[in-house]
């Protein structure tokens, strides 16, 4: 902790930059960045290609640099939990979760481990906040008042009117998709409790890795869940094997990628990707709808 108190002092804002500088510890929060600031600011995602902010620990070189950033934005509810234990500076730190506390859903203990990213907890509060687009369209405002200070003359006030149409354009559509369709669902990895909420569905969690086939414990244990809650689809967060979707098919359940968005999508960017999973959802709920 005093390491990184000292890293806090050698770092500067980064106002020699041609643009002010904006890093955002995870990737919806960082899409939000970017199309509020335009070619205003430069926004970088502080987490490496592929990883997961959940369980992302940075180096006190990477530490340094996000202290020097102009804004340093965080999607908060516990999602990065190294952003308590780094001296970040607060007049340049925003969190976007700040104001939702009454929002937030609260989880069961889950430690689990992928492979290099290590062993992460899913216990207290599930931070996927921004897959209920209600609350995504809340957490943009928090960021364009902060980022408003940091960009005064910038595009800010306009762009997030723009974003938040284009929020709700994409929540009504979800809306629609989804209506009296609400079915039991079960997915495959403990991030989608704000997704269910906001269009009706009754969420089981399981814990697989995202585009790995499950072994036949999972297997059973999806066949268990499904007896239990008399669900009838299964949610995964990335494409798996087609191996995995025929062991899935052959158990009776219909099947949806929805990516939860932690990291970037394979293809597009989050409001394709909302979209895509949208669609993929619908078209799920309603071959298993009577």
């Amino acid at each position: 902790m005093r390491a990184l108190a000292f890293l806090a002092l050698l770092a500067a804002p980064a106002w020699g930059q041609d643009r002010p500088v904006i890093v955002a510890d995870s990737y919806a929060v960082a899409q939000f960045a970017q199309a509020l600031a335009g070619d205003a600011a430069e926004v970088r995602l502080a987490v490496p290609e592929g990883r997961d902010p959940a369980s992302w620990r940075p180096s006190l070189s990477e530490i340094v640099e996000i202290q020097a950033a102009d804004l340093i934005v965080l999607n908060g509810a516990g999602l990065s939990d190294w952003t308590t234990r780094a001296a970040l500076p607060r007049s340049r730190t925003v969190d976007t979760a700040r104001t939702l506390s009454d929002a937030l859903i609260a989880t069961d203990t889950i430690t689990h481990s992928h492979g290099a990213e290590g062993s992460h907890s899913h216990e207290g509060i599930d931070p996927h906040i921004w897959l209920d687009l209600d609350l995504a369209a809340e957490q943009a405002e928090a960021l364009a008042a902060a980022m408003a200070r940091a960009l005064p003359d910038g595009p800010v006030a306009a762009n997030l009117d723009a974003l938040l149409a284009e929020l709700d354009r994409l929540d009504a559509a979800g809306d629609a998709l989804v209506e009296g369709m609400p079915v039991p669902a079960i997915t495959s990895h403990p991030r989608y409790a704000y997704l269910g909420r906001a269009y009706g569905l009754q969420v089981t969690e399981l814990d697989w890795g995202a585009g790995v086939a499950p072994e036949a414990a999972q297997l059973a244990e999806l066949e268990r869940a499904a007896a239990e809650t008399g669900a009838r689809l299964l949610i995964w967060e990335a494409e798996p094997p087609a191996a995995a979707r025929d062991a899935v098919a052959a158990l009776g359940l219909a099947q949806a990628v929805v990516p939860a968005l932690a990291i970037p999508p394979a293809e597009g960017d989050f409001v394709s990707a909302v979209e895509a999973g949208l669609v993929a959802l619908a078209e799920a709920l309603a071959a298993v709808s009577p």
